[in-house]
């Protein structure tokens, strides 16, 4: 089994930033997607970012254009830089990894999963 651990979570102002890391300890078998996914009290998880084994990203509409997802040269470090952040961008996020079909943005097709990191915005 994949372990991944997220970092970079916290309370921050709207318009403000973050970076998220997520660092796996090796490489998933099921898949190569990974990607940021996150939760809000009451509502279900939902795809925030992803990218596949090429490189390739994509993104909810709601986070189009503030967020943006990478990794390093290993693939085994992941990062979410998220900036102009609102007070609906709240939630709890998680890493993600052990995926396929990224585009789908779909948490059900990914098999790893980290413990998450709190992203609290306040306006």
């Amino acid at each position: 089994q994949v372990q991944l651990v997220e970092s970079g979570g916290g309370s921050v102002q709207a318009g403000g930033s973050l970076r998220l890391s997520c660092v796996a300890s090796r490489a998933s078998d099921s898949g190569g997607c990974m990607g940021w996914f996150r939760q809000a009290p009451g509502k279900e998880r939902e795809g925030v970012a992803t990218i596949s084994t090429t490189g390739t990203t994509y993104y909810s509409d709601s986070v189009q254009g503030r967020f943006t997802i990478s990794q390093d040269n290993t693939k085994l470090t992941m990062y979410l830089q998220m900036n102009a952040l609102k007070p609906e961008d709240t939630a709890l996020y998680y890493c993600a990894a052990g995926g396929v079909a990224c585009y789908l943005l779909s948490p059900a097709l990914l098999s790893e999963w980290g413990q998450g990191t709190q992203v609290t915005v306040s306006s």
